[in-house]
């Protein structure tokens, strides 16, 4: 994992895109000590990307694809096609490119907000963030609190799951938009992190902090569903589990809890874990 050397005013900068064109945006890279651009990066960057092209609508799912690494030392550009727009649902995609070269695809589902029907999910049962173990994982700039004592960086054993609590500071140093697409973009760029690592968690000996030594690694594709509103300025649980390592694949997936027992979004990555 490349080591971080920004915070939250960088990332928050970062997602603030320049309009180049009618559905064209360019955007600056996150400050790293590392050669490729941030998958999570992209994520957030093209959720913001596609807000300014929502027409009042909200972000209800995305589906990316990261057919190439990209390059720190070169902004991204983002061009969003309006594929199709209803009175209620909107599909749209967005290419993201360097030079010309594709770095990400992606498509994405819009809808009008609206009233509807519901049902109460069951929550995951954990001790609450206070109880939770503190840590620090990169390139996530804000409060980290994990569930057990599986640490995604050594190499011991554990089961392929991994719940975490996180939130903004509280203290509010950082000036956050109160909208729902920046807190999903926010959010989209943390679930980036930790689904190698957990694919790891039963592989004696290996962690994903043997990136680069012992296996390489890359997202192939990430998709984010967005069920209700939320606030990563409060906590919010992370529920994630990665049921198969196969063919030098690895897939995970994820759900996001709000304190109060609401599923607010679900993730899901495929990626490369190739054993040098």
């Amino acid at each position: 994992m490349p080591a971080v050397a920004f915070d939250l005013q960088n990332l928050i900068d970062r997602m603030t895109l320049r309009r180049t064109g009618d559905h064209r945006f360019e955007g600056d890279n996150l400050d790293l000590d590392y050669r490729r651009v941030f998958g999570g990066q992209i994520l957030a960057q093209t959720i913001r990307a596609l807000h300014e092209c929502a027409d009042g609508k909200s972000l209800k799912s995305l589906w990316q694809q990261f057919p190439r690494e990209g390059d720190v030392a070169l902004p991204m550009t983002y061009d969003v096609t309006v594929h199709q727009a209803g009175r209620t649902f909107a599909t749209l995609g967005v290419q993201a490119t360097q030079d010309g070269k594709l770095i990400s695809v992606a498509a994405a589902s819009l809808h009008a907000p609206e009233d509807g029907l519901g049902h109460p999910a069951d929550k995951p049962s954990v001790p609450g963030p206070d109880a939770a173990r503190a840590v620090a994982i990169d390139m996530i700039p804000w409060e980290i609190r994990v569930i057990g004592e599986a640490d995604l960086n050594a190499p011991a054993v554990h089961p392929p799951r991994y719940q975490w609590w996180m939130r903004l500071p509280p203290a509010k140093p950082v000036a956050v938009a109160d909208d729902d697409w920046t807190h999903q973009a926010l959010l989209a760029h943390a679930t980036d992190l930790t689904v190698i690592g957990t694919a790891l968690l039963p592989v004696e000996g290996l962690s994903q902090a043997d990136t680069g030594t012992k296996f390489h690694s890359a997202v192939t594709s990430h998709t984010l569903w967005f069920h209700q509103s939320f606030r990563m300025d409060e906590w919010v649980l992370v529920d994630q589990v990665s049921p198969v390592l196969a063919g030098s694949r690895a897939f995970g997936r994820g759900d996001v809890w709000s304190a109060d027992g609401r599923l607010v979004a679900s993730f899901a990555q495929e990626s490369m874990i190739r054993p040098l």
